[in-house]
């Protein structure tokens, strides 16, 4: 069994004695005369459970269990009084109170009780730090990078995550609109409901409507009882559109009854259900010209756009490449066991010249790869995927220079980094080849 067990009575021989008794069970105890000073210890302590007297001199012990709780949400409380009431034994277990017992009666309860206390207290810990432990991994302080447009970006999220606003997350694919997402709900008063995140382009728009707003039995072939939507799952927190310009026109026409009045009705049925669900959306669509095309909605549009939040493509953010790459390897050595593998500066060399199409999560991937491929303690540029040089920036595709040196990168990874065979296939002297390694800063290999 985990934790301490803290004991707060006024009368030092009661404390001494039941520290005694518990002791000899093999828990470890803490001993307070006031209410002040058994909240001090549990500050400073890994308490689990406290046995408080109801009678304190500074503070009424029932009154107290709130403040307790407050404190350690997992310690449980069983409280002890001289003089039993209904009223108190009620109000404690409403204040979160594990059990009230009577003293006297105590004597053959308390060792039972103190284990049934402790097994509960052990499991609301580990559900308390599981809860931490996701809820930290949604937050705005994952999000990596100290570009301006991203800093401005999360200072937005910050700013409307507090409300109950509409957002609508505009950025190109594997920009992280659904991190971003995430972070927005985990930091919003609705954090303790679900977060229901649905990708609008990966269903037919039959599929989509029966996902996000339910059925009844019998609306179609195969509907043997009624399904909740997602609207009904997420109620309560929020729902997360991605790809939402995928979305039909008659279907933009539901969902914009939804974000109007918080009311929607299932598929094959008649009745209008209420919900309470905060809508966040995403596209990597310009959404005014579509709407401007008649390929949106106007009037959801505008519905959506009441607070717009631009995520920066990779390729204009690329000072942060280096962290976001060295979080990605860390993540990746954990996971295949490899926790020498470390990241070359010629690698981080031709991560930064790359233009990222695919912006974080081809970072993600390409960072996988080399964390697979690579055989010694360093990422090997041989496992870049074969057409990590073909895609250049746009204002270089014409550039002669630029164009020479990716074609000499290509071929030194063909060869694995033999120069010989390199310059044979090139059909240029291998002086030339290193003059032009040297002039173009190629790395090793």
């Amino acid at each position: 069994m985990n934790g301490i067990v803290l004991i707060i009575d006024d009368e030092k021989k009661i404390c001494s004695l039941l520290s005694r008794i518990i002791e000899l069970e093999g828990f470890k105890t803490l001993q307070a005369n006031t209410g002040k000073e058994g909240i001090n210890l549990l500050k400073n302590n890994d308490v689990s459970i406290v046995i408080s007297d109801v009678k304190l001199p500074d503070v009424n012990g029932v009154a107290l269990v709130k403040d307790i709780k407050l404190l350690k949400p997992y310690a449980e409380v069983i409280n002890l009084t001289a003089y039993g009431t209904i009223a108190d034994g009620v109000l404690a277990i409403k204040n979160g109170a594990f059990d009230y017992l009577v003293k006297g009666d105590d004597n053959e309860k308390i060792i039972p009780l103190l284990y049934r206390a402790m097994e509960k207290a052990n499991l609301q810990q580990r559900i308390f730090e599981l809860d931490k432990k996701v809820n930290s991994k949604h937050s705005f302080a994952t999000i990596i990078g100290q570009s301006k447009a991203l800093i401005e970006a999360v200072d937005l999220a910050k700013r409307v995550s507090k409300t109950d606003t509409t957002v609508l997350l505009l950025g190109e694919t594997g920009t992280g609109k659904e991190v971003f997402a995430q972070s927005i709900h985990q930091e919003s008063p609705r954090a303790a409901k679900p977060f229901i995140a649905l990708n609008c382009s990966g269903f037919s728009p039959e599929l989509l409507e029966s996902e996000l707003f339910g059925y009844k039995a019998g609306a179609f072939t195969g509907a043997n009882k009624d399904k909740k939507g997602l609207l009904e799952e997420a109620n309560g927190g929020t729902l997360f559109l991605d790809e939402i310009g995928e979305m039909n026109l008659d279907l933009q026409a539901k969902l914009l009854r939804v974000l109007e009045n918080q009311s929607f009705i299932k598929v094959g049925d008649t009745l209008t259900q209420q919900v309470n669900v905060r809508v966040l959306a995403a596209t990597n669509k310009d959404l005014k010209v579509e709407a401007a095309e008649g390929k949106f909605r106007s009037d959801l549009y505008y519905r959506l756009s009441v607070f717009t939040i631009t995520l920066p493509p990779l390729r204009e953010r690329k000072a942060d490449i280096p962290a976001l790459a060295a979080h990605y390897l860390s993540e990746f050595s954990i996971k295949i066991n490899r926790p020498d593998l470390k990241m070359t500066d010629n690698i981080l060399n031709a991560f930064q010249q790359y233009s990222w199409k695919g912006n974080i999560r081809e970072l993600k991937n390409v960072i996988e790869r080399l964390a697979i491929l690579s055989d010694g303690a360093q990422l090997n540029n041989a496992a870049l995927p074969p057409d990590f040089f073909e895609f250049t920036p746009q204002e270089n595709k014409f550039n002669l220079n630029q164009i020479e040196k990716q074609h000499i990168q290509k071929v030194l990874i063909h060869t694995k980094g033999n120069k010989t065979e390199t310059s044979r296939l090139l059909g240029i002297g291998l002086t030339t080849l290193y003059r032009k390694i040297e002039e173009y800063g190629i790395g090793e290999l």
